[in-house]
């Protein structure tokens, strides 16, 4: 049982890891929950900040719903970190609500997100608490874009694409995201298009254009991203394309060429094959736990695109740090969630259970990110 508000599940995690920072950081008590408590203690002395400074606990448990809700049970919000989510999060969704916690996420995963939606979001809502997956940079800085192109009347479709400043490979992202990404290229992946979900070609690319850059940015779909999901039912909304990008190195062309050899060699192979496949790619790329970001090294350009009869604008984002800003907003979300303070409950996007403006006001008190809007 939990003795303090905020669970952060995966606190051996280096995303988990971020979050306990921006918890300490925000003088808030943190309940860490881990697989090894041994192993998650000896991470957390050697990575999270001020950790001599916290108030927090340690509890070790299994993952299965009857495990995590126990380990939960006495807190109000679980921040969960544990992915792939494909695989793993739908237990700790389950696990929350037993709890009767909150559940906050990280990943953008559409599949999981369009589960959680599905198989617990109504749950959720008669049960007064809020789920809501992908709060995380890579998702929550191009909805902010999306919300804050949308504060211009008339628009209606909306293409979004997350622009970073990345690693010179896979290997610098975390262990969870490099397993999220390959996990991605036995995932449907869907954009939205006249109210409805239209599913992308397995082999979708984009060049991307932005006055950001000298030269066109390469860009997946990343298994369609939450916002065409969190836009679906918005009565503003008839259209939505999400991408993701690299603009400085090739990881992007090479992640599409795995995604092509997939689709060649790996697609009619059976799961349990598949997921020896993704494991194998997953620890010959990511080998050990990346460093922390810089901010002269890791920055981002979230844009977003709306159009409508004749309106047209841009918003973009400009952010530093991804990982450092996901604790932040999972910190963010965590402090309004403790005080009752949210929009919505059942299932929402970060952005439309806090506000956009919340969120960017968090992150830009903070020097994390800076907005412009532009009417075209």
């Amino acid at each position: 049982m939990a003795k303090y508000p905020v669970v952060v599940y995966g606190a051996s995690g280096y995303t988990g890891m971020l979050t306990m920072d921006w918890l300490i950081d925000q003088n808030i008590p943190f309940t860490a929950v881990a697989r090894n408590a041994k192993r998650a203690q000896e991470m957390m002395a050697q990575r999270v900040v001020r950790l001599e400074s916290a108030t927090y606990e340690i509890i070790e448990a299994e993952h299965n719903v009857e495990s995590l809700s126990a380990a939960f049970k006495g807190a109000k919000v679980v921040c969960n970190t544990v992915g792939p989510f494909v695989n793993f999060g739908l237990t700790t969704v389950e696990a929350a609500l037993k709890a009767g916690c909150h559940h906050i996420d990280t990943t953008g995963e559409q599949s999981y997100v369009r589960q959680v939606r599905e198989q617990f979001g109504e749950l959720y809502r008669q049960a007064g608490l809020l789920v809501s997956p992908s709060l995380s940079y890579m998702f929550s800085f191009s909805e902010i874009a999306a919300e804050l192109a949308l504060e211009t009347p008339g628009i209606d479709v909306l293409e979004t694409a997350a622009l970073c400043r990345g690693p010179r490979d896979v290997a610098g992202v975390s262990l969870g995201s490099a397993a999220s990404i390959f996990e991605l290229f036995h995932r449907e992946q869907f954009y939205l298009w006249e109210n409805k979900l239209v599913q992308h070609p397995a082999t979708a690319s984009f060049n991307i254009v932005d006055p950001n850059f000298m030269q066109p940015v390469f860009c997946l779909p990343w298994g369609g991203t939450s916002l065409p999901i969190y836009f679906e039912h918005d009565p503003r909304v008839r259209a939505c394309t999400s991408a993701v990008g690299f603009y400085d190195n090739n990881v992007m062309p090479m992640v599409h060429g795995l995604s092509q050899k997939w689709e060649a060699e790996y697609k009619h192979l059976s799961k349990e094959q598949q997921d020896a496949v993704v494991k194998s790619l997953v620890e010959a790329t990511t080998p050990s736990m990346p460093p922390r970001e810089r901010t002269t090294l890791q920055r981002s350009v979230d844009i977003a695109i709306g159009r409508g009869h004749l309106a047209a604008v841009r918003a973009t984002v400009h952010g530093v740090t991804p990982y450092i800003s996901t604790g932040a907003l999972q910190a963010a979300a965590a402090i309004r969630l403790l005080d009752d303070d949210t929009n919505k409950v059942g299932f929402a996007s970060g952005s439309k259970a806090f506000g956009h403006r919340y969120l960017l006001g968090f992150l830009e008190e903070r020097g994390l990110a800076r907005a412009t809007v532009t009417k075209l």
